[in-house]
């Protein structure tokens, strides 16, 4: 099943771990490339999901994420079986752009009235770098302006559940107060959505939409944290009803 939101002409999709064709440990939806998942059926899973969203899968553009805070301008299509080695990717074409999580956070971000949308992938370490701001700066750079931008987060692990140590803790909210948090069970947490939905605020961008799921908590949606050995949920945004 693959949820689906519109705001202002821009659409934001995020999948569940069903529907597929991925087996165990990897059931069903996996859209990971570099999890250990049969290439053949990632690639039936990345043509279903995209058709399932009307996307032709040709105009889907991936990324290589290594958790740090590099941005990629997308200007064409992506060659089969490359991607950019980077945490975010910024396009003003009429293209879809993806991002792959298993309890990071998926952050899409557009702006409708200048055709630019963007991705971006914000585990701990790219929230401590500053993924986030880097993605909104490209789109800025490209003519987006930040009171225009709608920005949406998708399923993620959240604070309540993602235990760190507690010099790991101080060191991120030295950064990014807001992603300081608290285990339901009372030890140090970061809460990297509320994190990212701070520095959203820092950049101007006001009106987020914010997933409920939590990863860990759902047996819907991977979670390398519960898993380990596991699959990769897939968020997309795009512009229009669909793209030629």
């Amino acid at each position: 099943m693959i949820e689906q939101r519109v705001r202002n002409g821009a659409h934001f999709a995020f999948t569940d771990r069903w529907g597929g064709v991925s087996i165990a440990p990897y059931g069903e939806l996996n859209l990971g490339g570099a999890v250990g998942d049969s290439p053949e059926a990632v690639r039936e899973n990345r043509i279903l999901a995209a058709s399932s969203l009307g996307l032709d899968p040709a105009d889907v553009v991936w990324m290589n994420q290594v958790h740090g805070a590099e941005v990629a301008v997308v200007t064409e299509r992506q060659p089969a079986g490359e991607a950019p080695t980077v945490d975010a990717v910024v396009t003003d074409r009429p293209l879809a752009l993806a991002v792959l999580t298993a309890d990071c956070t998926p952050v899409l971000l557009a702006d409708p009235a200048a055709g630019i949308v963007a991705a971006a992938h914000a585990g701990r370490p790219g929230l401590a770098a500053g993924v986030v701001p880097a993605a909104v700066r490209a789109m800025l750079d490209l003519g987006a302006r930040a009171e225009r931008i709608v920005a949406a987060t998708g399923p993620a692990v959240c604070g309540r559940c993602y235990e760190v140590p507690e010099a790991l803790r101080a060191e991120v909210a030295a950064l990014v107060p807001a992603a300081y948090a608290e285990t339901s069970w009372g030890t140090p947490a970061l809460d990297v959505p509320a994190g990212v939905t701070a520095q959203l605020a820092e950049a101007g961008i006001t009106e987020v939409v914010r997933s409920s799921v939590c990863t860990l908590e759902s047996a819907d949606h991977f979670s390398y944290r519960r898993e380990q050995r596991t699959g990769r949920l897939a968020s997309y945004v795009w512009l229009g009803s669909e793209l030629s």
